[in-house]
C-alpha cells in the first residue's frame, strides 16, 4: 500500500547559495602523475637508446629478427631488429640495435662475425650454440674513425684486436698445408697463429698474415728465415737416418717455424710491424745465405736427359751453388745430331768465403772469370743423385784431362763446356768393348778349342791307362815294401822297450864299466901317493 506523503509543511525548504568558482578534484591527481611517468619514461628510453648499426653478410643463417643477441666477450650489447636482402640481391643486411655504451665500439676497424660451431685448424669452437643458437661476436678496433656500417666476416678472427703482440706477412710460392690458425713455432715453442691467406695479385705466389704473440714478438728481426714446418722431415746422410718435427700437431695440421741466423745475435733489433718475410720450403733452405748474385748459364748435352728436372740442383764438390731452370732440345746441323741444352741459375754468393775474396781483391775477378775456369778444366757433368729413383743432377767439377774447350755466348748467357757423365762414359766403353768382341773370328777360335779339347782328352785317356798300370802292378809292391818296413820298426821298437833283453844286457854292462871306473880310479889314487910302488910293488901293509 501507498504510504501517504507528508503535509508541505513538513518538508525541509530550499537554500540559495551563490555560484562557485571550478578547482581540481583529487581524483585527477592520479591519471597526471601517470602521465609524467609515462612522459618521464619516454625521455628516458629515447636518452638511454644506443646505437643503431647495418651489418652486411653473405647469408642470414642462424639470424632471426628479435632473438639474435650481438656479444662482446661474451656480454650481451644489442640485438638484431631486422633482416632484409641487399638491393642488388647479393648480401644480406642486418639491422641491430646497440646498448648506449657501445658507441665507443663502433671503430671503423672493429669486426663482426656469426658464431657457430666450427672446426678449423685443429680447434672445435661455438659449441655452446648448439643449445643457445648462433649469435653476433663482436670484436673491437682501434681506429678513431668511428661509423655504422660494417662487413660482415665469413670466418670468426684468429687473433682479438686488444690481444699484445704483431702482425706481419709471408710470401712464399704455394700454400702447402698452411690455412688459418696454422701454428708458429720458435725453437718448437708455438708463439703465434696464422690470420688469413690470399692469392697474390700476380698470380705468381700466396701472401699469408701471421700474428706473433707477446713477448715472443721481438724475436722476429730484420733477419729472421722462416720456413715450411708441416709433416715430417726425413734424411738419409753420412750419419743415418734423420727424422725431424715441430710437434704432433704441426705433422697433422702444418706448421710455420722461424729463426734467426747466430751470426746476427741475440740483440737484433725486432721487425716492423707488417715487414714481409719469405717463405722456404725447408730449414735448409731458409738458412742459406741470401742469393746477393744470380748468373743464369747454358749446358749443352750430347747424351740422354732422362732423370734430370727442372729444379735439380747444380753443385760444385758437395755445394749446391744453383739450379736446373729449363730443359730443351734443338737440332745440330753440323753434327746431324740433336742436343740438349739445359739452362742453370748459379748464385756464386753461396761461396761465402770466394764471394767475400771477391769482394775485398777486385783482382780475383780475372781469375775467376768463365773462361779463365774453363781453360783450367772446368766442365759441367751429369751425375746420378739417387741410384733408387734415377734422378740426376749437374756437378761443375775441374777435369784437368778434358780436352781443350772456349767459353761460348748465347743470346748473352754464358755456355760452359760439358764432359759425359761417368755411366754415359761406361756404356760407350762397353759398347766399344763389345765392337771388338764382335770383331773378333769366334768360329775359327771355336775350331781350334774344339781340337785342343779332343787332344786334351785323348792325353786324359792315355793318363788314366798309366794310373791303372801304376794301381795293378806298382802298387801292390808298394804296398809290400811298407809292411816289411812296419815289421822292421816294431821290431826296433820291441828292442828299445825297458823290459827287452837288450835294454837288460845294457844296463849290466853299463854296471860293469863303472865298477872298472872306480877300480881305475882307485889304482891312480894310489899310484899319486905310492910312485914307488910301480918299481918295488904294493906293500903289504899298504891298505
Amino acid at each position: 500500500m501507498n504510504e501517504p506523503l507528508p503535509p508541505e509543511h513538513d518538508l525541509p525548504a530550499a537554500i540559495e547559495r551563490p555560484a562557485s568558482r571550478w578547482s581540481p578534484q583529487l581524483v585527477w591527481l592520479i591519471p597526471a602523475i601517470a602521465a609524467l611517468i609515462g612522459l618521464w619514461l619516454a625521455v628516458s628510453a629515447v636518452l638511454s637508446r644506443g646505437p643503431v648499426i647495418t651489418l652486411t653478410f653473405k647469408s642470414a643463417e642462424g639470424l632471426e629478427a628479435g632473438k639474435t643477441r650481438i656479444k662482446y666477450k661474451d656480454v650481451d650489447i644489442g640485438e638484431v631488429t631486422r633482416i632484409q636482402v641487399s638491393p642488388d640481391r647479393k648480401s644480406v643486411l642486418v639491422t641491430a640495435s646497440l646498448v648506449k655504451e657501445a658507441d665507443d665500439y663502433l671503430a671503423r676497424d672493429s669486426r663482426f662475425w656469426v658464431v657457430r660451431p666450427r672446426i678449423a685448424g685443429g680447434s672445435v669452437s661455438g659449441l655452446g650454440t648448439l643449445l643457445s643458437g648462433a649469435y653476433i661476436g663482436m670484436d673491437v678496433g682501434k681506429s678513431r674513425e668511428m661509423t655504422h656500417s660494417f662487413s660482415g666476416l665469413d670466418t670468426p678472427p684468429i687473433v682479438a684486436g686488444d690481444l699484445p703482440g704483431r702482425q706481419f706477412t709471408l710470401r712464399a710460392e704455394d700454400l702447402g698445408s698452411i690455412t688459418v690458425g696454422t701454428p708458429v713455432y720458435f725453437r718448437r715453442v708455438p708463439v703465434g697463429q696464422v690470420e688469413a691467406y690470399a692469392l697474390d695479385p700476380s698470380g705468381k705466389g700466396v701472401n699469408l698474415t701471421f700474428f706473433i704473440n707477446a713477448p715472443y714478438d721481438r724475436f722476429v728481426t730484420g733477419s729472421s728465415r722462416f720456413w715450411h714446418a708441416s709433416g715430417l722431415d726425413i734424411s738419409l746422410g753420412a750419419n743415418g737416418l734423420k727424422v725431424s718435427t715441430q710437434s704432433l700437431s704441426a705433422v697433422a695440421l702444418g706448421g710455420v717455424a722461424f729463426e734467426s741466423p747466430p751470426e746476427n745475435g741475440a740483440d737484433a733489433a725486432p721487425a716492423p710491424v707488417g715487414s714481409t718475410f719469405l717463405l722456404a720450403a725447408t730449414r735448409e733452405q731458409a738458412m742459406q745465405n741470401p742469393d746477393r748474385e744470380v748468373m743464369p748459364m747454358r749446358l749443352v748435352f750430347h747424351q740422354s736427359l732422362r732423370g734430370l728436372s727442372i729444379g735439380a740442383p747444380v753443385e760444385f764438390r758437395g755445394i749446391v751453388i744453383g739450379e736446373v731452370t729449363n730443359i730443351g732440345i734443338e737440332y745440330d746441323k753440323a753434327r746431324r745430331d740433336f742436343s740438349m741444352p739445359v739452362d742453370i741459375r748459379t748464385y756464386p754468393s753461396r761461396v761465402k768465403e770466394l764471394f767475400e775474396q771477391r769482394q775485398r781483391t777486385p783482382s780475383l775477378n780475372q781469375s775467376l772469370s768463365p773462361g779463365s775456369l774453363v781453360s783450367h778444366g772446368l766442365r759441367a757433368q751429369l751425375r746420378p743423385g739417387n741410384l733408387l729413383t734415377g734422378q740426376q743432377y749437374v756437378a761443375l767439377d775441374f777435369f784437368p784431362d778434358a780436352p781443350p774447350a772456349r767459353v761460348k755466348s748465347h743470346n748473352g748467357i754464358v755456355e760452359l763446356p760439358t764432359v759425359d757423365g761417368d755411366i754415359e762414359e761406361l756404356q760407350r766403353t762397353l759398347q766399344r768393348i763389345a765392337r771388338r768382341i764382335d770383331k773378333m773370328p769366334l768360329d775359327r777360335i771355336g775350331q781350334s778349342l774344339d781340337t785342343t779339347l779332343k787332344t786334351l782328352n785323348s792325353t786324359l785317356g792315355h793318363s788314366d791307362a798309366m794310373v791303372q798300370q801304376l794301381d795293378g802292378k806298382v802298387l801292390p809292391e808298394t804296398l809290400r815294401t811298407l809292411e816289411s818296413l812296419q815289421k822292421t820298426l816294431e821290431s826296433a821298437r820291441g828292442a828299445l822297450r825297458a823290459d827287452s833283453p837288450l835294454q837288460e844286457d845294457m844296463r849290466s854292462a853299463m854296471q860293469e864299466v863303472r865298477d872298472s871306473a872306480r877300480s881305475v880310479k882307485a889304482l891312480s889314487d894310489y899310484l899319486e901317493q905310492h910312485p914307488e910302488a910301480l918299481i918295488r910293488g904294493k906293500d903289504k901293509d899298504a891298505p
